[in-house]
């Protein structure tokens, strides 16, 4: 089944409390909570606090959205098993992350491996704390390509690791469809925003309805419970949110 969300990141100046009634009032029924910003690697505490706030509203947490980069984090400092417990506090089904700090063209062999084992390790904790793990879909990383991505998933081959999907800046819509196509069963949530340009612009999901629409009636087809989730909205503003979230829930009952 095809649910609605956001994530907290869309509005990285303002208060758990602020973007909690901004979803709730749209609408929309989840929120991935970011690591960067709402709810940091470790806290435990806040974490708790998200989650009872989230909840009480009648939302759902979808993910913890960490920025856990994977074989390269826990020796700068951030130790996946900090990850980990903020996620249980948060009580999120799901930790995105991070498929290394290299984009695959840059990445060698042995780079690959190092990230396949650390990933393999991560993997193994959530599944023993009864979670799964995303990768998040970004340049720069090893799933900027569909070919890298799908290595990646190959080699790490998990029941509890999938991948998180969103449009390739000026990629044809006919290309990122055939992308979710190969994903399939791999996939996890979906980071709905639409843009245009290079550098990208921000633009209303209005716009794009019509590819988005194509993007999610595929998505609804794959069997499984998974979110399509605003991500970015143009010039960070309110108004724009709530035009796209109508947007968005219009395409999902559609589908």
């Amino acid at each position: 089944m095809l649910k609605t969300g956001m994530l907290s990141v869309t509005f990285r100046d303002r208060e758990a409390r602020e973007i909690v009634d901004l979803a709730a009032a749209t609408g929309l029924q989840a929120i991935e909570w970011g690591g960067d910003v709402h709810v940091l690697p470790g806290d435990t505490t806040c974490a708790t606090e998200v989650a009872r706030l989230t909840t009480n509203a009648g939302l759902s947490v979808a993910a913890y959205g960490s920025y856990y980069r994977i074989g390269a984090s826990e020796a700068q400092g951030m130790a996946f098993d900090a990850v980990l417990a903020t996620a249980q506090a948060l009580c999120a089904p799901l930790i995105r992350v991070w498929a290394g700090e290299k984009g695959s063209a840059d990445a060698d062999d042995a780079y690959r491996a190092l990230v396949v084992e650390d990933a393999l390790r991560i993997a193994d904790l959530a599944a023993a704390a009864g979670m799964e793990i995303a990768y998040e879909w970004h340049g720069n990383t090893l799933t900027d390509t569909l070919d890298s991505a799908l290595a990646l998933l190959d080699a790490t081959d998990r029941a509890n690791v999938h991948t998180l999907w969103q449009a390739t800046i000026n990629r044809a819509p006919d290309d990122c469809l055939a992308e979710l196509e190969s994903i399939d069963g791999r996939l996890a949530n979906i980071h709905v925003q639409h843009f245009t340009g290079d550098p990208p612009v921000f633009r209303a999901l209005e716009e794009g309805a019509d590819t988005w629409q194509r993007y999610l009636a595929y998505v609804a087809s794959v069997p499984g419970d998974r979110y399509a989730m605003i991500e970015f909205v143009g010039d960070s503003s309110v108004d724009a949110f709530n035009e796209d979230a109508a947007v968005l829930r219009r395409i999902v009952a559609s589908v």
